[in-house]
């Protein structure tokens, strides 16, 4: 899923709880709604640097992060062009996820429960909408695979 979309999504819940939530504070210091909003926007795009990581781990290059250096117009209009397949993987990418917001909302709650949620509201729509949209390319990513050592390579 393109980060506009992620922007969209994120703006939105980030939204929703600012105004649902008690104001938020941080260390005591009350934190302007449009501030929350834009905080809540970044972090349900910018969860997605660890995708540099992890094609960084699997191909012991920074390639990606290169193109996108010289390239920045493609991270936001199509992301397919930064990363080959298998360079991040849907399982190994969900899983860093998962692990980021599992780390970051219960630190955040230490210093401040509000906007603890909100991340973890953020994060959630996140990765459900990275899951919706990888189920919906499944079946896609096995058509175009050549072998099943490809698809797992995708996959992974």
């Amino acid at each position: 899923m393109y980060s506009k979309h992620h922007a969209a999504i994120s703006f939105v819940v980030a939204g929703v709880l600012a105004v649902l939530l008690p104001p938020v504070t941080l260390l005591g210091t009350p934190i302007p709604t449009p501030a929350v909003v834009a905080y809540g926007t970044a972090a349900g795009v910018c969860i997605d640097f660890d995708h540099f990581l992890i094609a960084r781990l699997k191909t012991r290059r920074w390639d990606a992060l290169r193109f996108c250096l010289t390239h920045p117009r493609a991270t936001i209009t199509d992301q397919s062009e930064i990363f080959d397949p298998g360079d991040v993987g849907v399982l190994s990418r969900l899983l860093s996820h998962v692990v980021i917001a599992g780390v970051v909302v219960p630190a955040l709650a230490l210093a401040s429960v509000p906007l603890a949620v909100v991340t973890g509201g953020v994060l959630y729509a996140h990765l459900l909408a990275d899951l919706v949209w990888d189920r919906h390319l499944l079946e896609s990513h096995a058509d175009a695979a050549d072998s099943i050592d490809e698809l797992v390579r995708t996959i992974g």
